[in-house]
């Protein structure tokens, strides 16, 4: 089944796929590898091989099951652009969004290049958000850059971890910048000023910005729980969600 989630800008994780294989500095304290090492030990089906890629045909229809209207986070444990997945796959995945109209989903990769591959003369369905991982600036940017190319209704950047100051970013074309600091026990540290930035300009450039967490260091610069550290940027919470088409149905 897919699985209720505790992700703030999310409700609900679903996941046709789950393993993946590390391409960036954003990856080096992978949380769902983490997770998919205990799910193998505890038996759940689908990791028994631990992270390693594995495709899972028998979800693909979960979001089918559900007439409520979900937020779906699709692969909060892969990436369904890996390079090992199959576009013969990826046309199932989205084929179950097109049957699902009602329901939204967010989509986030790392592999920009193969995520730009893929739509190439083609549109990404009306409720499905597309979003890419910005952890540095080397790396971000050029992402920021191949996401921009794709034609979709909604175009997102997830900068968690956010490892160093990005500097200046040019938004345009994107939707909805999501910033985060990195969790578990050996987190790197956030610096506030570097989520002050974007803040900045995204409100400078009209994009809905939204403060995940500073996970494990606080914006005092001390480490500490996740749920101490909180998500408070400069004494408040900043949860702004990107304008929903009116084509596209969600309440």
């Amino acid at each position: 089944m897919s699985t209720k989630s505790k992700i703030e800008w999310t409700e609900q994780t679903w996941n046709p796929m789950v393993g993946c294989s590390k391409v960036s500095s954003g990856c080096k304290y992978c949380y769902a590898e983490v997770m998919a090492q205990r799910l193998q030990a505890m038996g759940t089906p689908g990791y028994e091989n631990g992270f390693k890629l594995n495709l899972l045909p028998e979800r693909l229809e979960q979001p089918l099951k559900r007439k409520k209207p979900t937020k779906y986070f699709v692969n909060s444990m892969s990436d369904l652009f890996h390079e090992e997945v199959p576009f013969s796959y990826i046309d199932k995945v989205f084929d179950v969004m097109e049957r699902t109209p009602q329901h939204i989903y967010q989509i986030l990769t790392k592999r920009a290049d193969r995520m730009a591959e893929y739509f190439f003369n083609k549109s990404a369905p009306r409720n499905a958000w597309l979003g890419v991982t910005v952890e540095n600036r080397k790396q971000g940017l050029r992402r920021i850059a191949k996401l921009r190319s794709v034609d979709a209704n909604i175009r997102f950047l997830s900068v968690e971890p956010l490892l160093e100051d990005l500097g200046e970013v040019d938004f345009s074309d994107i939707h909805w910048v999501i910033v985060g600091g990195e969790s578990g026990p050996n987190a790197r540290e956030m610096k506030p000023e570097w989520a002050e930035n974007i803040r900045i300009q995204c409100d400078e450039q009209n994009i809905a910005f939204f403060f995940k967490q500073w996970g494990g260091w606080g914006a005092d610069g001390k480490k500490r729980s996740k749920k101490a550290n909180g998500r408070l940027l400069n004494g408040k919470t900043w949860d702004d969600m990107p304008r929903i088409d009116a084509a596209v149905s969600y309440s």
